[in-house]
């Protein structure tokens, strides 16, 4: 294990326990990189983190949308104060968490402004499903695409195993978007 490894352990512990019970830890730090559209670079005051943002899922490099994801997690949080409310620690080492600069949920602007996607296996929030769909509704970033560039990421991972067959979100309901959630 290391001693990232160990310090995220340690900090996930006095996160755990039922939600009620527990104070929500805020971490301050800055913006110092931005990997793509859902992964961040934050220095902290006990020094670096990459940050993946929780219950959101952008476009992959090389997918239609990839760098215009990235830009836009950019322009909102590069070089600026934020605060990290940590939810887990992923398999690759990255402490994944909800984004804010001050009261602006910067996860659910990503989907907002349709250069995310809800990432309905790990999302929670039900009014990122309605705001995906009003991104959609408004043909907001990758929602003015065509159909075809409008992959969802975790289907779009997967494209060796789907021969071309991907979900058409299009015209997914909210409701049907909630349902999903945790699934």
């Amino acid at each position: 294990m290391t001693l990232r490894t160990a310090l995220f352990a340690l900090l996930l512990s006095f996160l755990a326990g039922p939600a009620s019970a527990r104070e929500i830890t805020i971490l301050d730090g800055v913006v110092v990189g931005v990997v793509d559209g859902d992964t961040a670079d934050v220095r902290l005051d006990s020094g670096m983190v990459r940050v993946r943002l929780h219950a959101i899922d952008t476009p992959e490099r090389g997918q239609a949308y990839g760098q215009a994801a990235r830009s836009a997690l950019a322009r909102l949080v590069f070089g600026k104060a934020i605060q990290l409310e940590p939810v887990e620690q992923d398999q690759y080492d990255r402490l994944v968490a909800r984004l804010w600069i001050g009261d602006l949920d910067v996860n659910a602007e990503m989907i907002r402004l349709g250069y995310a996607w809800t990432y309905r296996r790990y999302a929670e929030d039900p009014a990122y499903c309605a705001y995906e769909d009003e991104a959609r509704n408004l043909k907001r970033g990758l929602w003015a695409s065509p159909p075809e560039q409008r992959v969802a990421p975790w289907e779009w991972r997967q494209r060796r195993t789907r021969d071309g067959r991907y979900t058409d979100y299009s015209t997914e309901t909210v409701a049907a978007c909630v349902a999903s959630l945790g699934n």
